[in-house]
């Protein structure tokens, strides 16, 4: 859904200036500040006090654990079930990971959670995966009984609800991710909602090096209280955003609309489950998932969607990007290498099937996912 209003917004950036740098310029940009606006139109959208854009979801991760101060000696906790970003971010910090495993929402478990928390643990990082929310009103308890920061990561989530809330807005922290493949995109990209100024003004220099940016000093002379690295958003971006976020709702209820006939065409089967969702949460389907009775009819369902022209994603082909238990490239597995949590997820996520859900999708889609589903019986 990328159109006319994405061009004029970044036509509005040449014709004003042509400043692509976020801040500073003045002179040049005839008050035209696209990252600002679209940080400010962000957080009104999702009731927020403060928003942040950087570079893309992975950076926006790294940022919140750094402006939380997490670091070497710490542990975060986060699910076996995500994208491997997550845990390159902690990685990146220099804590230590710590898995936990998946309930039938697909996401963290929050009684697993309880169970791997320890006097070194900082935080949590919980992923509301491929549109459906977490149990987080749980989670967040959990994470206020024990004092811990909670991050959520709402790559996957963008626009999903329990109640009336925003999913995003129930921890201190939340990520969120625009790359190309995203509910809304501005080709790469991502932002930063927080619930606390102090954390916000830590993220808001650390993103850029350090800076301040003190308005009484110009740049070059800028005060600064610790190093920081550079995720800094650029105005195309952000103009991007800004039309891409008036386009948010429309995205959702149509996506919403399809994953229904999928979901009540998929209660006509008895041994097939539907994920599970929280009471009382909207999702916003990104996929729709469900399980089969093992990993063998998981793949020959597969085979038969792909036949017909429908693509799976993540599940059950692509977890080598997505499962803890398959990553060998991390080089320390000591706190999950063979752990109860990657079992008990490496069991569900394999008979899963998962059909990624836009507003492209086939008006008969549900029937060839059926047709599909009656061909492996």
């Amino acid at each position: 859904m990328i159109g006319k209003e994405e061009l004029e917004n970044i036509n509005f950036v040449f014709q004003n200036g042509a400043v692509l740098f976020r801040q500073g310029f003045e002179s040049q940009r005839s008050n035209c500040y696209m990252v600002d606006a679209f940080e400010r139109d962000f957080a009104e959208k999702f009731e927020s006090k403060f928003a942040l854009g950087v570079t893309s979801g992975t950076a926006a991760l790294r940022v919140a654990l750094a402006a939380a101060g997490i670091g070497k000696g710490d542990e975060v906790v986060t699910q076996a079930f995500t994208f491997v970003a997550t845990a390159e971010a902690v990685i990146e910090s220099g804590a230590d990971l710590v898995f936990t495993s998946i309930d039938k929402t697909l996401n963290m478990d929050p009684d697993d959670l309880v169970r791997k928390i320890t006097p070194n643990t900082k935080a949590v990082i919980v992923v509301h995966m491929l549109g459906v929310p977490a149990d987080v009103l749980a989670i967040s308890q959990i994470c206020r009984d024990s004092g811990i920061l909670l991050i959520e990561d709402t790559a996957w989530g963008i626009g999903g609800k329990i109640g009336n809330k925003f999913l995003g807005t129930f921890g201190q922290i939340s990520t969120f991710s625009f790359d190309y493949a995203k509910t809304i995109t501005t080709g790469e990209g991502g932002m930063l909602l927080f619930s606390d100024q102090a954390i916000y003004d830590k993220a808001k220099a650390w993103h850029d090096h350090g800076h301040e940016n003190n308005p009484k000093l110009p740049r070059w002379r800028d005060t600064r209280s610790g190093t920081g690295f550079n995720f800094r958003m650029n105005e195309l971006q952000g103009a991007v955003g800004i039309a891409q976020l008036k386009k948010l709702n429309f995205i959702i209820s149509k996506q919403r609309q399809v994953a229904k006939k999928i979901l009540t065409m998929l209660e006509n089967f008895d041994d097939i489950e539907a994920r599970s969702e929280p009471v009382n949460s909207t999702s916003t389907y990104e996929s729709v998932v469900f399980m089969v009775k093992d990993e063998n009819i998981a793949i020959k369902i597969r085979e038969a969607l792909l036949e017909k022209g429908i693509g799976t994603k993540i599940l059950p082909e692509a977890t080598s990007w997505h499962f803890a238990g398959l990553w060998e490239h991390i080089e320390d597995k000591s706190l999950f290498r063979g752990s109860k949590a990657c079992d008990v997820a490496r069991e569900m996520l394999n008979r899963s099937v998962s059909i990624p859900i836009n507003i492209y999708s086939d008006a008969d889609l549900e029937e060839k996912v059926k047709s599909a589903i009656v061909a492996c019986k």
